[in-house]
């Protein structure tokens, strides 16, 4: 099986490199002459990246990113074998997904929304959530390709739902990251040992994702990469959109998403989201003057 992958960013250059480790056939396409790996296929046109290809994958940051992947100026969409399949694992809008799934399709292309969860640790090592918005029937031939990826590989029968489950998860994200983010500010102001304090609370019912992996950069305020404050917004947005068309209030996520549209403001949407707790340490401190 040949494919090829657009969107080498932070998840998605490491999801293609497990493909590659794992002996997949993969074109990659890259805008950056700069700094490319010998022993891999790079091409700067994505049209002859997906050439002769019997599959795309795509990782890329919004609705608009797809579309134009797909469909802009220099999209592949037409360059496509009929038969072969596009696997998106970028975050968009279910209503997008479902609109490249009907455009795809009088291609006779097979066109799966699976979006991810698990940050650059998760795309490293293979332990990423993957949410299809597909059967698994459906996706029988493409099962080797997800096991690849992650360990929970999750099938949600109709194209735009794994877009919608994707949409849960980051509310669950913003609101424990933000619950995080306020426990270790106040664990500071109270000078608790906190690592003793996190080591304790891991093993109650307080634990989280955010907590296991995220507490401890917060507490001395270092943030390695793991999803981009920005993204989380926008992903963010497409939930609290998704909400209000079945009139559906989102309070916390609505909150939380103000606040990081401060700390974007700030110059902070490039950090991971547990940049969060900068927002509850100047509220405290005074020490961020654009907030």
């Amino acid at each position: 099986m040949k494919l090829a992958f657009i969107g080498l960013g932070a998840i998605g250059k490491p999801m293609s490199e497990r493909l590659i480790d794992n002996g997949y056939n993969l074109n990659l396409y890259t805008r950056n002459k700069l700094n490319i790996e010998g022993q891999k296929k790079y091409f700067f046109d994505p049209i002859e990246a997906v050439c002769g290809c019997d599959g795309l994958l795509i990782c890329v940051t919004d609705d608009d990113a797809v579309e134009s992947v797909l469909f802009g100026d220099n999209g592949v969409a037409a360059s496509l074998k009929p038969n072969s399949f596009v696997i998106d694992f970028s975050t968009i809008s279910p209503n997008k997904s479902i609109s490249i799934h009907k455009r795809l399709g009088h291609q006779n292309i097979f066109y799966v929304d699976c979006p991810v969860s698990g940050g650059t640790e998760g795309a490293h090592n293979g332990s990423l959530s993957l949410f299809i918005g597909a059967s698994k029937k459906e996706c029988e031939s493409l099962e080797h390709i997800f096991k690849v990826l992650g360990n929970s590989i999750n099938y949600f029968n109709g194209v735009g739902k794994g877009q919608q489950v994707k949409a849960l998860n980051q509310i669950l994200v913003a609101g424990t990251y933000a619950a995080v983010a306020e426990a270790m500010e106040l664990g500071k102001l109270l000078d608790l040992p906190m690592d003793d304090v996190i080591d304790a609370l891991r093993v109650g019912a307080a634990n989280s994702w955010p907590l296991e992996n995220r507490s401890k950069a917060m507490v001395i305020d270092k943030h390695p990469l793991g999803f981009k404050l920005e993204l989380h917004h926008k992903d963010l947005s497409i939930a609290i959109d998704l909400a209000k068309s079945i009139n559906i209030n989102l309070p916390i996520a609505s909150r939380v998403k103000e606040i990081e549209q401060r700390l974007m403001e700030a110059g902070f949407g490039e950090l991971d989201v547990s940049v969060l707790h900068r927002y509850i340490s100047s509220k405290n401190n005074r020490s961020l003057e654009l907030l």
